[in-house]
């Protein structure tokens, strides 16, 4: 990676084919990894779609090998330490502060306050997954209400190794079986696209090579149901699983995601307990 590479203007792409909008992460050099600047261009296209009178549904997806390899904690448009005009909530800039302070005003707005803003996007949202969908990946693929993964599309949170419970919008037992959840966390391994739809994670496994078009052809049949049902339904289900605990299960982990921070940075060199990009990729090889 060569720290003199120039940032695209907008890293994510925005599209409109007839009723359907398709919003796709443009950092494919760094596997869509995630930082501030992806972030929010990422919901700036969500609110775009929202306001579209045209557009009935919405298909993310990653360009190049990858959907997403999660947040940015190594490449050279790192920028977790800039400030950003906020849109999730009414946490202060974490930009100026320090420790805790400014580590849980960042993430509950770029990542628990995003996330849930765009579970509630009222119109359809469909994740188009092929490679890896890992770590922060995930939750941008969980937040959506459908998942077509190509075959070659793999899923795993490996955070566990930093001696952290799981990603920041700790969906897991709601999409997938709780002790298929625990195994996924307690071993970091990757969960191969064949077994995310054994366990009801993915809608559709289809080929590599198929898998726009598959994923569009889904978009457009569903986007032949009238607008407002459509948001209904989803606001139904939504709320189901909200009763289910959802909200106030992701509010707990949340906070024991937060504990393990502080532990990190008390016991160990940082607040990832000393992980960096290439100490994951060895320790998950």
């Amino acid at each position: 990676m060569s720290a003199a590479r120039t940032a695209p203007a907008e890293p994510v792409r925005y599209e409109r084919h007839g009723a359907v909008a398709a919003v796709t992460m443009d950092r494919p050099d760094y596997r869509n990894a995630q930082n501030s600047a992806m972030t929010y261009a990422l919901d700036r296209a969500l609110y775009r779609a929202a306001d579209d009178n045209e557009v009935k549904v919405v298909v993310l997806a990653g360009a190049g090998k990858h959907f997403s390899a999660g947040h940015d904690i190594g490449t050279p448009e790192r920028d977790a330490h800039l400030p950003f005009d906020r849109k999730a909530g009414l946490w202060w800039d974490h930009s100026d502060k320090q420790g805790a302070d400014s580590r849980y005003a960042r993430e509950s707005e770029v990542y628990l306050g995003m996330c849930r803003r765009w579970r509630e996007l009222p119109k359809p949202l469909i994740a188009s997954v092929q490679g890896a969908c890992v770590a922060g990946g995930l939750m941008l693929a969980w937040v959506c209400d459908l998942i077509v993964a190509s075959e070659d599309a793999f899923f795993a949170d490996p955070v566990v190794r930093m001696g952290i419970p799981g990603v920041e919008y700790f969906a897991h037992p709601w999409v997938m079986p709780p002790r298929i959840a625990k195994e996924f966390l307690y071993t970091g391994d990757r969960m191969s696209a064949q077994r995310a739809y054994e366990v009801g994670m993915v809608n559709r496994v289809v080929p590599r090579a198929e898998l726009a078009d598959r994923t569009m052809e889904l978009a457009i049949r569903i986007a032949d149901m009238p607008r407002l049902g459509l948001a209904l339904t989803k606001r139904a289900v939504n709320q189901a699983e909200d009763l289910q605990g959802l909200h106030a299960g992701l509010d707990s982990a949340f906070g024991l995601h937060h504990l393990a921070h502080a532990h990190n940075s008390e016991t160990a060199k940082d607040s990832l307990g000393g992980m960096d990009v290439r100490a994951m990729k060895e320790a998950s090889s």
